[in-house]
């Protein structure tokens, strides 16, 4: 019985260390800066369509931030497997009836993105 819950914990404890690391081998910081007054509209894109389509595409969303320094910018960082599947994941993400249906329905009142910048990045061995 010792020996089962020894192991027991064990697992988990490995488990609790493998978990966040285990699907993302590289990362990728996106910054977004929005038409004057149109940052709402992509807050509410990202929120209500953007984020469920890239898990369905096999993008991990990590974390979305607006910037106290820069009017108009969103960033956030997403994970993926590896740099090849993240050209495979963007492609069939944009290709996505959902998204196109989505991305056509927030630009009705015109453009609501001026300019995305996108820098993949790969964790330190230090980093938590």
């Amino acid at each position: 019985m010792k020996k089962t819950k020894l192991s027991l914990i064990v697992l988990l404890t490995m488990a609790a260390f493998l978990v966040p690391n285990s699907f993302a081998e590289i990362y990728e910081l996106r910054t977004y800066t929005s038409h004057e007054g149109k940052l709402e509209s992509v807050l509410n894109r990202f929120e209500n369509h953007t984020m469920s389509l890239f898990e369905k595409h096999g993008i991990r969303n990590v974390g979305y931030w607006v910037s106290e320094d820069q009017d108009n910018t969103l960033i956030y960082i997403v994970a993926h497997e590896s740099r090849d599947s993240a050209k495979q994941s963007w492609k069939s993400f944009v290709s996505d009836p959902e998204w196109k249906e989505a991305r056509a329905a927030s630009l009705v009142e015109g453009p609501i993105v001026d300019k995305i910048e996108s820098l993949y990045m790969n964790k330190t061995p230090f980093s938590p």
